[in-house]
């Protein structure tokens, strides 16, 4: 048999600068996620739409010399044009300037509706699913009974009982708005008590709070996210169609739903009066609802296609 020279057994020289450029530093977990998230074109797509439909709120009304509310009656229903570039409502009012001072009102909704669910179900889910037994069972058999409850029909009966305005709006939509949150985190809770560095902490003498505040819930974190996400384009609806029923915020204030209730009214005629509300609440809730599976696909890589 021929025999293999023994040069060919030489211990190969490694080159330390070569290895340093082939070795990476770790990624952390959001950041991972933030690579992910990016390379979802459709998804950033809706974040930047995002920031262009909270940069005009804040500083479109400042764009044109008019007021959301001073009326104009030698200017009414004015088509869109360089002087009115959205037009004017039935009152002369510039609906350039409505559209974004509402756009304030409709996103204020969206977001407050969402953190006080998210606050509520948060806590509720969370010690829910930490304290288990009897604790659980009571505090979920209440969640169920308010997930039993028709949402919008429960919203509706709330303001028609306790009148027109923003607070209203709000109390009325977090009433159960929150359950679906609290479910969520409860799962997540249940799912994560028994890992071992919870077990760690809680026999390290770690108090209840600091095992659900330091542990729990910032590795629920994901799921909480995506759930907030997809939350605030529901609540948005929710004001366009309470505005739709002459539930919405009282005059002169404008929102999106209010704008389109009026635009509904003038459809025949005056078509862009109803045209750009509308076509704000479309975006926006496409906008979150997109950047909400981006969101979920870069945090769980199985959930991609």
């Amino acid at each position: 048999m021929q025999q293999i020279p023994k040069e060919m057994f030489q211990p190969a020289v490694a080159d330390v600068r070569e290895a340093e450029k082939l070795s990476k530093p770790s990624l952390s977990f959001w950041k991972d996620v933030s690579i992910r998230f990016r390379k979802n074109k459709l998804a950033m797509f809706g974040l930047i739409l995002l920031i262009l439909l909270a940069f005009m709120a804040i500083f479109g009304p400042y764009m044109t010399k008019y007021d959301y509310a001073t009326n104009d009656l030698m200017n009414t229903n004015q088509p869109p044009s360089s002087k009115h570039w959205f037009g004017t409502d039935e009152l002369g009012r510039d609906i350039f300037t409505r559209t974004w001072y509402g756009a304030r009102i409709s996103l204020f909704i969206g977001l407050a509706a969402a953190l006080i669910d998210l606050v509520i179900g948060v806590l509720w889910g969370g010690i829910a699913g930490y304290r288990g037994g009897k604790t659980d069972e009571i505090m979920m058999r209440i969640a169920d009974i308010l997930y039993g409850v028709p949402y919008l029909l429960l919203v509706i009966i709330l303001m028609v009982i306790l009148g027109q305005g923003l607070g209203t709006m709000i109390l009325a939509m977090t009433i159960t708005g929150w359950v679906n949150m609290a479910r969520i985190v409860r799962g997540q809770v249940l799912q994560l008590k028994n890992q071992e560095y919870v077990l760690a902490a809680r026999t390290l003498g770690a108090s209840t709070s600091r095992i659900m505040f330091k542990h729990l819930i910032p590795n629920a974190m994901g799921s909480i996210l995506v759930t907030m996400t997809l939350t605030i384009p529901n609540a948005i609806f929710t004001e366009a169609f309470l505005s739709y029923l002459g539930l919405g915020v009282p005059q002169p204030l404008a929102s999106w739903g209010t704008m389109a209730s009026e635009g509904v009214q003038a459809l025949q005629y005056y078509p862009w009066r109803l045209f750009f509300p509308a076509t704000f609440i479309c975006l926006t809730m496409f906008a979150f609802n997109v950047v909400g599976d981006g969101l979920r696909d870069a945090l769980d890589p199985r959930l991609r296609k």
